[in-house]
């Protein structure tokens, strides 16, 4: 049996989801803010629509949860996300590094992993930072005023 690991290569190429420990498993989030979005989705067609309404706990301008230890007890529909349910998250940006490595493609060069900046996927434009509001500015009722299009 042939290996498929790239000796020498960074942990996040040689692991899998699954084979990843808590601390690798965090690394791994590129702190883009995408997944503490609002999303709706279309009774008809499925489709999922962000917007650019922000998670209460979203930090909007380091795009990390203000409690993350404590995430799912102040929000309850926060999704964690998971080497196990990942295939059924069907609503991941094209850019997250679960999705990704998921499907066995290599992480972005402004990736923090890759770059060796945290700041490297704000300069790249492809976090949240200074292009959302909070959900404490918007009534749910106007969420769909609120749709973008970032990754069309």
């Amino acid at each position: 049996m042939t290996s498929l690991m790239n000796h020498g290569a960074p942990w996040w190429i040689n692991k899998t989801l699954a084979e990843l420990d808590e601390q690798q498993w965090e690394a791994l989030c590129d702190g883009c803010g995408l997944c503490c979005l609002a999303k709706l989705e279309d009774e008809d067609s499925g489709e999922i629509a962000f917007t650019r309404v922000a998670c209460h706990l979203l930090d909007r301008n380091s795009c990390r949860c203000r409690d993350y230890a404590n995430r799912n007890r102040k929000v309850p529909d926060c999704l964690c996300l998971t080497a196990d349910n990942i295939a059924d998250i069907d609503w991941l940006p094209p850019t997250c590094a679960y999705r990704l490595r998921y499907e066995g493609k290599a992480l972005p060069q402004w990736h923090p992993l890759v770059s060796g900046s945290s700041e490297s996927v704000h300069e790249a434009a492809v976090s949240v930072r200074g292009r959302v509001i909070s959900e404490c500015d918007v009534h749910p009722d106007g969420l769909d005023e609120h749709i973008v299009r970032w990754f069309d």
